[in-house]
């Protein structure tokens, strides 16, 4: 833990000592001038100004998919629920990269677990958030694996404000397709869906086919990566960092050697370098309640005992 402690240190002493090299830095509004956060046209009109109307060949695919996963995932976690016509519709959205730390939407819960079948892997690339075309970043995507398990959290989300926000954050800017899977929840209690059931949840994962595709690489190449990409949303260092943080203080006990491995490459070669860890982890984002519901835990049920793996005893004649 105690690159945590030096990281908290280096963000207050940025905090408590910011210079900046213009003199005429803190006269300028970034907002009013977004050149000079250095992001593209389209991006600021998506993050900045809310602009969701730019056109894009693939429109109809994504609405498609999405509204299919939608139904089906309202007709799975809402087949109990008595009809009304005023109620909007709602869906669960498993993330795994940056919607940990990040969700950038609004939601009504947010409750960690895990996924079966996927193994979380570094291998997308990214030029709208943390790269450029020139260079650009590693973020994380699924690889199917079929004893794998990705740890990571689920959002609740109404109508379809956030659905078309993720649309254009992960599909058209990312290169994400949406899949449906099934969430188990980390927690599970009478507050929640969750009875130590699954409940079904969109996931958004990076396939071979997506033009921002990195694939597979060392550990080293892949931390070397990381450590000289920057873009329009930061650092690619802070994705990284960020997640590892996520699954640490939520998760504690959760082992994610490909993870914590190019977390602890990538610390050794920003200290190898000597760039201070400040200048590549931007603002802290708000803290995020998850598992808000641990304080009314469900009594254990034959349903989480079935996931213990079984044991046997043997009989000593003493």
């Amino acid at each position: 833990m105690a690159h945590n402690n030096h990281r908290r240190d280096r963000h207050q002493h940025e905090n408590n000592n910011h210079i900046h090299l213009n003199p005429d830095f803190d006269n300028l509004n970034l907002n009013e001038n977004p050149a000079l956060r250095g992001a593209p046209e389209f991006f600021e009109n998506l993050f900045f100004n809310g602009d969701f109307a730019a056109a894009n060949e693939d429109e109809e695919m994504f609405d498609a998919a999405a509204a299919l996963a939608v139904h089906n995932l309202n007709n799975n976690n809402n087949n109990n629920l008595p009809n009304n016509d005023e109620v909007e519709p709602s869906c669960w959205v498993f993330g795994y990269g940056s919607l940990c730390w990040y969700p950038g939407f609004q939601y009504s819960k947010c409750i960690t677990g895990y996924i079966k079948g996927f193994v979380r892997r570094f291998w997308q690339g990214n030029t709208t958030h943390r790269g450029t075309d020139e260079k650009p970043g590693r973020v994380a995507t699924l690889i199917e694996d079929k004893e794998g398990i990705t740890w990571g959290c689920a959002y609740k989300i109404t109508g379809s404000t956030a659905l078309d926000y993720l649309k254009q954050r992960e599909c058209k800017l990312g290169g994400y397709i949406i899949l449906e899977t099934k969430f188990f929840p980390r927690v599970a209690s009478y507050d929640t869906p969750f009875s130590g059931e699954a409940v079904h949840v969109l996931v958004y994962v990076a396939t071979p086919d997506n033009c921002h595709w990195l694939g597979e690489d060392t550990l080293n190449n892949i931390a070397e990566q990381i450590v000289e990409c920057r873009g329009p949303s930061g650092h690619n260092v802070e994705y990284l960092l960020r997640l590892a943080d996520f699954m640490r203080e939520e998760m504690p006990d959760v082992v994610d050697p490909h993870l914590f491995e190019l977390e602890f490459l990538v610390l050794e070669k920003l200290n190898q370098r000597q760039i201070p860890l400040w200048s590549v982890m931007g603002v802290a984002p708000e803290r995020i309640r998850r598992d808000s519901h641990e304080e009314i835990k469900r009594p254990p049920t034959f349903e989480f005992t079935s996931r213990i793996p079984e044991r046997k005893l043997r009989c000593l004649n003493i």
